[in-house]
Order: C-alpha cells, then structure tokens, then sequence
C-alpha cells in the first residue's frame, strides 16, 4: 500500500460545504425540527452547538449556512459540554429530516446505490476525508446510514 489509500471507483466524492450539492449540509433545503423551521442542515448544527436559545435563534437566522458556520468560530460562546458526544447524532437527525422533508434529496441519496459517500475534505479528518483520504468520513457515514434507514422504510411499507 501506497503513501495513499487505492481510490474506491464505486465512491462518489463531494463538498458538503457545496450549496449546489443535495446532499450536503448546505444545501437550500428546510426542514422543521426541535419545534423550529431551519433554513439547512448547516443552521440546524451549528446552533445545536450551544445552550443559549437567543443564540441559537441568531445563528437560525442567518442568511447562509457560510454565515451560520462564521458566527459560531467566535471564541466567546461557550459550546455545550457534550457537544463532542451529540455531534453525529445531531448531524445524522437532521440530515434524515431533510431527506424526509424533501423527496428530491431522499431520491438523490437513494439513487447513490451502493456507492461509498465520501466527503471531500482536505482539512476535515473527522467529517471528511482529509488531504491523504485516510479521515474518518463521518459525514459520509451518516449518509450512507441514512441512506439505508431510507430503503428499510421503503422496503417495510
């Protein structure tokens, strides 16, 4: 093996930063959750960061997710404690959500077959690939998850 993992053919590579892409967390696509209308999947998990509901509601209210990700680098608001421990499963409800809220983006994950989902990320070793491809890919995961959440249901009704 290489200095770099063999590319998988049967992956599909993209930026879940993309607006353009369906299945990222940037992506025009709102949904309804935790009593509240989010405007992405972005806003959603950047304001689950922290305690404070003002806060929270700011972040919400954004106009882009780029905008809801600049607010929370500010080093004064203090993230939750277990922010590390909920982070995925924030991700994972909201991205299930989104797919629920909007069959379009459901298609699209579904219409990824069997792929590997892979979110290319140079700088990310936790929610994407990273430069050497050897990340952690949890975003991907989540997808992949969801994406089979999503043929279970269809299978089951």
């Amino acid at each position: 093996m290489g200095l770099f993992p063999e590319e998988n053919l049967n992956s599909h590579f993209f930026s879940r930063h993309d607006a353009s892409e369906l299945l990222g967390s940037a992506s025009p696509h709102s949904f309804f959750l935790d009593d509240q209308d989010w405007p992405t999947v972005e806003h959603y998990f950047q304001a689950m960061q922290f305690d404070n509901p003002g806060f929270q509601e700011k972040i919400r209210n954004t106009k882009t997710a780029e905008d809801a990700i600049k607010l929370t680098k500010w080093r004064f608001w203090q993230r939750r404690k277990d922010w590390k421990q909920r982070r995925q499963v924030l991700m994972t409800r909201a991205m299930y959500t989104k797919c629920k809220a909007h069959p379009e983006v459901a298609a699209a994950l579904s219409d990824s077959g069997d792929q590997t989902l892979v979110e290319n990320s140079m700088y990310d070793y936790f929610w994407g690939c990273g430069r050497d491809r050897r990340g952690q890919n949890q975003f991907g995961k989540i997808l992949m998850n969801v994406r089979e959440k999503l043929q279970q249901e269809t299978s089951e009704s």
